[in-house]
């Protein structure tokens, strides 16, 4: 099964991709982590990709989906995927969709997480990080025993830039300008599957086997 998740950051994309990525044994594919490791590993594409990392330029996207590729023919990827946060433009959507014709692949679900922009504000927002040892927190959804202390190690927790309410609103029009039309694109490709990304992370994980176990039922 051919998958990706589609939703704004903060909706939970990673971790629904972690838990579904388990239950299907099918990996799950960081454009991220993917492109970290083919520059390490030397591959053609990360070595093209290096060149404009290390002038500071973005990496274009042909290198991008490149990457991508590399990926999706390494033998784990025989009987599935799943691709977490990419695509992000409609140009690469349609980029990706050339590259898997050519590899005889298509996308079969698209699971698109929507969440309102306040509680992704509240989420991303809460988020505290120990700075000695790295662990997680959230100030509402999983506290430390002490405030602003890690529960581990004792050290300070500290909130990343990142997770700020101003640089949250900037990545959220960022994602409504660029990333928000591939809902249109999928829903006219009719594989779009719209999942509620409020509630535990078990339940939003149920709703996402039910509506792929609806989708199998429907096209069979």
């Amino acid at each position: 099964m051919n998958l990706i998740f589609l939703g704004p950051p903060g909706a939970g994309k990673g971790t629904q991709a972690c838990l579904l990525s388990e239950a299907l044994h099918v990996p799950q594919i960081s454009t991220g982590v993917i492109l970290r490791n083919a520059v390490r590993a030397g591959t053609p594409m990360g070595v093209r990709a290096k060149s404009f990392m290390d002038s500071g330029s973005l990496v274009p996207d042909e290198v991008v989906v490149g990457i991508v590729e590399e990926r999706l023919q390494a033998a784990d990827c025989s009987s599935g995927f799943i691709l977490d946060g990419f695509p992000r433009t409609v140009a690469q959507a349609d980029s990706l969709d050339s590259m898997l014709a050519r590899l005889g692949k298509q996308i079969e679900h698209v699971l698109s997480l929507t969440v309102e922009d306040d509680e992704l504000l509240t989420r991303i927002s809460g988020r505290r990080m120990c700075e000695n040892c790295g662990k997680g927190y959230h100030v509402i959804y999983d506290p430390p025993k002490v405030s602003g202390i890690c529960d581990l190690c004792g050290s300070a927790l500290y909130q990343r830039d990142d997770d700020r309410v101003e640089t949250m609103r900037k990545r959220l029009n960022e994602y409504y300008q660029k990333t928000a039309p591939l809902i249109n694109y999928y829903s006219e490709k009719m594989i779009l599957r719209p999942i509620s990304g409020i509630g535990a992370i078990e339940d939003i994980q149920s709703r996402i086997e039910k509506v792929l176990e609806g989708s199998i039922r429907d096209n069979s």
